[in-house]
Parts: structure tokens; C-alpha cells; sequence
């Protein structure tokens, strides 16, 4: 069998593999990287450089079993430790003073078809690019996962993650079978337990937990298992969703030039619009992944409205060019730009430079969420425009991307993704190269923040408009009550009245609080 097919060794070697002279080559990991040894500094950083970490040391691992070892011994030792596998969550609950172990899983990279099991394993180092690239030129298939190729799997999928297919798959939670979690029991010892959604499994709840519930919680996940919610079939190839032979994209991009106040509300109320009477599970439009992309008037682009589809859909130009009619109709100002274009699936999806940040110089971040149940209203939409229009740079990034559609199908309290009736999500992101504008640049995205959620408290609800928080963009000003003054505390706002089971699962599998950051789980009282 080729390595594709093969669902044999955990990190697709053996401890020792057979080379073809008959000798033994040693594969990576456990390896200790401790202060004095130069690869030290390498490992400290995630994507966000905001954030230096200074653990005792890191220890590299490629096996569950070296998970677990590494596990007992931090355990054993008294010393707080933390997990990395993409490197991008970007608050400092990795890169922290407090951690002084830091477990980098990011070489569990496997992806591969487990025919026990009649599911995909995927490794929670993986990054979402490898896995995709692995499902499709292996069986031709996908999960609907987020877009950023170099985002591990790890986090993204215990968070809920989602994706450009998500408004006509789902979420990828709700293709989740099976999770594999070194977990600490009451006695200080790890142990590796397998939780799948099997009705009778007694582990069911820790799986429940990874379908939402948040990264760095419970454990630390080594793998995951893919497979269609509905799928009978033993042939690998149909056991998850087909993914499409191309990708057609679209966008219509106005400058800030000419741009009225007016035309700003028209074009962010039109995107919202759309997206209200176009969100519906199973429509020919919920096969767009729409975005809105919105910078200071002093950045380019300016003002950009886009989105993505399959292309194999029926009438799918037809459809884009409706979509970006109805964003433009009345802005009283013509677009600079406006084109489709169609790309190999693949090559959309998982190569590099697709999804990245951009410039590479440009590694300090910070991002604020919302879901959103409906579009902006006026007020909202003017506190926008009031703070891309002031004469002051403000490097704070809107992004409004799609929701909806097949994910809403789910009931909130069958995963721990908990917001499934709203219809886009809100990223306001900024980011930044100096230390030095650190301050005034956290500042204007917090100013930005509280004054679209004035109504409720500096936060988005949850109320008629907003639903909460997306726990895979984490944003700790949540737990401040001088920046959330809403009396909603910061685990509403991301699980709602899911909480107290998660308090539950975090109490049988974590009773010792070996785990945890600044959003992490609390233990019941």
C-alpha cells in the first residue's frame, strides 16, 4: 500500500523505519530544546510576535507516547505547560511567562484513511494546507476547513473552524468522528483516550468538548478523525464530501476616493442585506462564501466586496455577478475593479501565499470577533466609517466573511459550537510591525470594538444583532470588565449555555487545572 492508503504508524514512520540499504533511520522527537541550546530562540514565537514566550524548555514530540511521557514529567515536576502546533492564536496563552514547558507537536503532521476506525486521522500538528492536498489527491475528497494553508489543525478544529465550502457543508466539527486526548486524571498521571460520537461511548462528552469547547482545555489532542456525519459507504472516497475541480472568485474593489459617507452605508448595509435573505441551507446562493474587507481610507485597497464558489455549481457566474450587483446598487460610485477569475481547486485552497498575512516584516497582531446575526445597523455602520475616515492612521482591518447556510442546520447544543443561527462573522484585526505602536494600535482597535457594540456594552451581545464571540479569534479584553462593561461574562459570549457542560468535561478529564489559559475552561465551584 502507498502511504496515502496505508493507516499504519501513527506519524507515518515507525520508531525505526527500513531504509533500502537494510540499515534503521531514527525519526524525530522527543527532542528537549532547552535555554542554552541555539535552536532555543527558534522556538518561542507563534505568528504573533507580540508574544515571546521563556519556558525551562521545549520538547519536541512525533508520538502519542511521547506525549504522554512529556505530559507525566511537566506533571510530575510542578511546571505549567502549554501546546503549539500552527503557532496562530494570537493571545499570549502559549507565549507566556507562566508556561515553563512548552510542547510543540507541530512535526505530527499524518495525515492517512484509518480503515478500523472507517474515518481519516489527521494528525493535530497537520497544518490545514498538507491536509487538504493529502484528501484530495489521495481520494478526491475535503473537510470544510478555514483557508489560511499554514493554520495546524489542533486548535482550528476544536474551535469550530470553518471555511469557503462551510455555507454548503457545515462546520468541520460537524465532521468529526472520533478525537485522541492525553488527558490528567486526579492522580497526576496522563493517560491517551479516544472519545468518538458513537451514542454508546463512554467517552462521548470529551468528544462533544472538541466540537467547539476551544483549544488548550481539556488535554492535549494528538489526532483527529474525519468522516461524514451520514456516510455508510467502506469506500474511503466517499466517506467525506467531494472536493471541487475549481474555485471561482469574485470581487469588486472601490477606492476611497469619491467614496461618500453615504455610499460607505449603502455598500456595508447592501453586503449585509444579501446576506440576511441569502443564507438559507440548500439555496443556490448559500454556495457563495461572501467577504467584506474594509481598511482606513489612507490604506489600500480601500473598500473590497468578493467571494467564493464552486465553480462546478449551477449558473455559478450567474450567481457572483448577482452578488456583487446587489453589494453595488446605489453606492453612487463605480468600483475600480470588478472580475471573476477561476482557479484548480487545489491550488486556491492549500498552496502557499493564498490566506498569508502578506508582508512578512508585519508579525504583531490583534484580532476582535463577533458573529452576527444580522447586518450592521446605521449606527454601526457609522461608527465604521467614523473611524476609517479620521485623519488619525488607524491600521484596524474589517473583515466580514460568510456564514450561514448548512451550518445553521445543526441544533446549538449538539456540538460545543454553540452560535448557529447567525450569519456572518466579524474579524477586526490589526496588525502591525514595531513594539513601539503597540499601545496606540491596541487602543484604536479596542476604540473601533466598543463603539460598534456601544449598545451593548463594548460587546457583541448576544441580542437580535450579534451572537457572541468565535473562541478561534480569542481576545482576552473579554474578561475585562473595564472593556466589557455588558454584565454578559466572557464564556457566554463564546459558548453561551453550553458552558456549564463544558465546566463539566474540563471537570471529569482536567480535575487538576493542568491545562489552561486566560479563556481556558473553569472548573465548576
Amino acid at each position: 500500500m502507498t502511504e496515502l492508503q496505508s493507516h499504519g504508524h501513527s506519524n507515518g514512520a515507525a520508531a525505526a523505519s527500513s531504509t533500502a540499504a537494510g540499515q534503521h533511520q531514527s525519526v524525530l522527537g522527543p527532542a528537549t530544546i532547552t535555554r542554552d541550546d541555539p535552536r532555543y530562540d527558534s522556538m518561542l514565537r507563534g505568528t504573533n510576535h507580540r508574544f515571546v514566550g521563556s519556558p525551562d524548555y521545549v520538547r519536541v514530540v512525533t508520538t502519542t507516547e511521547q506525549v504522554v511521557d512529556a505530559v507525566n514529567e511537566a506533571v510530575a515536576a510542578g511546571k505549567r505547560i502549554a501546546v503549539r502546533s500552527g503557532g496562530h492564536g494570537l493571545e499570549n496563552f502559549i507565549a507566556n511567562a507562566e508556561v515553563k514547558v512548552l510542547l510543540d507537536i507541530s512535526e505530527m503532521t499524518a495525515v492517512y484513511y484509518d480503515s478500523g476506525r472507517r474515518a481519516f486521522a489527521i494528525e493535530s500538528g497537520a497544518m490545514l494546507g498538507h491536509v487538504f492536498r493529502v484528501l484530495f489527491k489521495g481520494w478526491g475528497v475535503t473537510v470544510p476547513a478555514g483557508m489560511c494553508p499554514d493554520v495546524g489543525v489542533g486548535g482550528h478544529f476544536a474551535g469550530g473552524g470553518f471555511g469557503p465550502l462551510s455555507r454548503t457543508l457545515g462546520a468541520v466539527v460537524d465532521y468529526l468522528y472520533a478525537v485522541e486526548v492525553v488527558v490528567v486524571g486526579e492522580d497526576g498521571r496522563a493517560k491517551a483516550v479516544v472519545a468518538t460520537r458513537e451514542p454508546g461511548d463512554p467517552h462521548r462528552d470529551l468528544w462533544w468538548a472538541h466540537t467547539g469547547g476551544g483549544g488548550g482545555n481539556f488535554g492535549v489532542v494528538t489526532r483527529y478523525w474525519v468522516r461524514s456525519p451520514d456516510a455508510v459507504s467502506a469506500d474511503p472516497a466517499e466517506l467525506l464530501p467531494k472536493a471541487p475541480a475549481a474555485t471561482r472568485s469574485g470581487v469588486a474593489i472601490w477606492s476611497w476616493e469619491g467614496m461618500s459617507q453615504e455610499g460607505f452605508t449603502t455598500l456595508l448595509r447592501n453586503f449585509g442585506t444579501w446576506m440576511e435573505n441569502n443564507s438559507a441551507p440548500g439555496t443556490p446562493q448559500a454556495a457563495l462564501f461572501p467577504y467584506f474587507h474594509g481598511t482606513h481610507k489612507d490604506t489600500p485597497p480601500g473598500l473590497m466586496v468578493g467571494a467564493l464558489i464552486d465553480d462546478g455549481v449551477a449558473d455559478a457566474e450567474a450567481l457572483m455577478n448577482g452578488f456583487l450587483d446587489a453589494c453595488g446598487e446605489g453606492v453612487g460610485v463605480a468600483p475600480v475593479a470588478r472580475f471573476q477569475e477561476v482557479q484548480p481547486w487545489l491550488y486556491a485552497a492549500a498552496y502557499p501565499g493564498y490566506g498569508d498575512p502578506g508582508n512578512p516584516g508585519v508579525r504583531r497582531f490583534k484580532i476582535k470577533a463577533a458573529y452576527l446575526r444580522k447586518g450592521y445597523t446605521d449606527a454601526q455602520i457609522t461608527a465604521i466609517h467614523e473611524h476609517f475616515t479620521g485623519e488619525v492612521y488607524n491600521p484596524t482591518q474589517l473583515l466580514l466573511v460568510g456564514y450561514g447556510g448548512q451550518v445553521n442546520t445543526v441544533a446549538p447544543d449538539a456540538t460545543a459550537t454553540a452560535q448557529r443561527d447567525s450569519i456572518l462573522k466579524a474579524a477586526y484585526l490589526g496588525a502591525w510591525a514595531s513594539p513601539a505602536d503597540d499601545e496606540k494600535n491596541l487602543n484604536l482597535i479596542r476604540d473601533l470594538y466598543r463603539d460598534v457594540y456601544a449598545h451593548s456594552g463594548g460587546v457583541p451581545g448576544p441580542d437580535e444583532w450579534s451572537d457572541g464571540a468565535y473562541i478561534n479569534y480569542p481576545d482576552a479584553d473579554l474578561a475585562d470588565p473595564e472593556l466589557n462593561t455588558s454584565g454578559v461574562p466572557w464564556h457566554t459570549l463564546y459558548y453561551k449555555d453550553n458552558y456549564p457542560r463544558l465546566q463539566q468535561v474540563k471537570k471529569r478529564y482536567d480535575p487538576r487545572n493542568v491545562f489552561r489559559h486566560a479563556l481556558s475552561i473553569r472548573l465548576p465551584e
